[in-house]
């Protein structure tokens, strides 16, 4: 196992190569000091946008790479590398208009070794790259792409340098959204023929930072691109020179260091130890009011237990689970509310209203109803299942990983005071993961994050067509209404339409309860007070390109 270790020496050696990077440099303004550091205790395993799997991996890409739009603070899509885009009547065509001061950071596999501009013909090559399973894991975004279509390249084409176009079979009202995803950005064609698979470690971009410097599981430095093409105001962005990245695995030494100033951002409640730093209301403690800031806010994120519920398989037919009555049981057999105060110290919302996270528009406690702590109402469940009192009902098996079982542990302590006896089995991630999706579980404790913002991606969880292993409906709930639902929605372009339908289709997800939804988490940042500009959004996407640090 890496054993994490104090890192002073790669924090001096980047601020090294800062200063030597900008001896003799006539345009170098800034304090080679202004160098943003966090850490990142799971490891970064690629830097290609196609390989944008986990946020490990989006984080660092977004500092390198652009696409053709991204989203905002609010969730809306704004531009990016395109200034402007159309979408015709029959929502089938995308049509995008492309800056011209747009260019790739300067690298030697380019002539003189600087950056040639961006073209169309750019992104018509770095999105058929997403078409190789080989290469990405994203080609279920694009099943739905007119590949067939004359004229393109497999659904794409490049008219002109400054236009680009995407045709598709149908019409998806969430596509836009899925276009600010770090798959969708533009890479050069001369550095993946260059470095072909270690394209991963070598990566040229367009983004406000450029790579410097990758010991995997060490340290990460990304340097300032000094021909970055986004203002602010008459300033070019970005304001830092550097941003460093450190794997400390362990919180307890990554959170002295927090301490100390060798890192500038702890992310995630997994972080360090939120008894330690936090009070029950989920509010700094007194004594680190002047140390740093805490950032928190509403996370497209959903916590939950999933119950495979498929009868054609066996091991379904013969567990009590493939009742509805006992699902529902459960999910009354709980107190959320002290689960998150016990747990989270308040920090995230109890999952009583759908599958659907709070920060999404039809997420609404008065039209989606869920469960909420009931003991008698679990009484008369396990009646109406035939197994009154609990008694000859068979022990359930949950499984989960370390990060989660004492939340596991509570549940099932609840759960025994109703006499449903459920047994825990601690998986290491990649089993997890690989059994949940080949259906060897029959119930696992998940958590699904929103890749783009739209309700489609959580409500897809339960489409039929979606079937895992090749989808993500692991639970392999199947209703031909929902189904329908589904269908209509992914075509409606009128927001108010849309919302009607996910919440309907939300409650039937409820009603059948093929999940335990646990909680709606919370983004959460411990920052010092020197930085400045840092905003978060309910992606948890971590934007540094305007971000500032003051001397302190």
């Amino acid at each position: 196992m890496f054993k994490s270790r104090k890192l002073h020496i790669p924090l001096w050696i980047l601020l090294a190569v800062v200063v030597v990077a900008g001896c003799g440099d006539p345009n170098k303004e800034k304090d080679p000091r202004t160098v943003f550091s966090y850490n990142e205790i799971a490891d970064i395993s690629s830097l290609d946008p196609a390989a944008a799997t986990n946020f490990e991996n989006i984080w660092a890409v977004n500092q390198l790479f652009n696409g053709l739009v991204q989203m905002n603070d609010s969730l809306l899509v704004k531009p990016s590398i395109a200034k402007s885009w159309t979408i015709s009547e029959d929502g089938l065509t995308y049509t995008f208009q492309l800056r011209n001061d747009v260019y790739f950071q300067d690298h030697d596999i380019f002539p003189n070794s600087k950056g040639r501009k961006v073209t169309a013909k750019d992104f018509v090559y770095s999105f058929n790259r997403l078409h190789d399973p080989k290469v990405s894991s994203a080609m279920s975004l694009l099943h739905n792409i007119d590949k067939e279509n004359r004229n393109t390249e497999n659904g794409f084409s490049a008219p002109n340098d400054s236009t680009f176009v995407i045709f598709l079979k149908e019409p998806f009202s969430p596509f836009l959204g899925i276009l600010t995803m770090k798959y969708f950005s533009v890479v050069p064609k001369e550095a993946i023929d260059h470095y072909k698979e270690e394209f991963r470690r070598n990566p040229v971009g367009t983004g406000p930072f450029k790579m410097k410097f990758w010991q995997e599981g060490t340290h990460l430095a990304m340097h300032r691109n000094p021909n970055y093409f986004e203002f602010e105001g008459y300033s070019r962005l970005p304001y830092l020179d550097a941003v460093s990245v450190t794997f400390i695995k362990e919180k307890e030494t990554a959170f002295m260091q927090f301490l100390k100033g060798e890192i500038d951002m702890l992310s995630g409640i997994d972080a360090f130890n939120p008894s330690e730093v936090l009070d029950t209301d989920g509010k700094l403690k007194a004594f680190y009011k002047d140390k740093f800031v805490l950032q928190t806010q509403p996370y497209i994120k959903t916590d939950y237990i999933g119950i495979l519920i498929d009868e054609n398989m066996e091991k379904v037919r013969t567990s009590p689970l493939r009742l509805k009555a006992i699902r529902k049981a459960i999910n009354y057999a709980f107190d959320r509310e002290k689960l998150i105060k016990f747990f989270h110290n308040n920090l995230g919302v109890p999952a009583t209203s759908g599958f659907i996270p709070a920060g999404l528009p039809s997420y609404s406690p008065s039209k989606v109803k869920g469960y909420h702590y009931n003991p008698e109402k679990v009484n008369q469940l396990l009646v109406e299942a035939g197994y009154p009192g609990g008694k000859g009902l068979p022990e359930i098996t949950v499984h989960t990983t370390d990060n989660y079982i004492q939340i596991v542990e509570y549940i099932q302590g609840q759960l025994a005071e109703s006499n449903i006896k459920m047994k825990i089995s601690t998986e290491n991630a990649t089993v997890l993961k690989t059994g949940v999706s080949k259906n060897e579980f029959g119930m696992f404790k998940k958590s699904w994050v929103g890749d783009y913002a739209d309700e489609e991606n959580f409500m897809s969880l339960f489409y039929s067509k979606n079937f895992s292993p090749e989808g993500f409906n692991y639970t392999h709930y199947k209703n031909p209404d929902f189904d329908k639902l589904f269908e209509k929605a992914k075509k409606e372009l009128n927001d108010s339409v849309k919302i009607s339908l996910y919440r309907q289709m939300d409650q039937m997800v409820m009603d059948d309860a093929p999940v335990i939804p646990l909680y709606y988490d919370q983004v959460v940042r411990l920052v010092k007070p020197n930085i400045q500009n840092l905003t978060t959004n309910p992606m948890n996407l971590l934007n540094l390109k305007a971000v500032k640090k003051v001397n302190e």
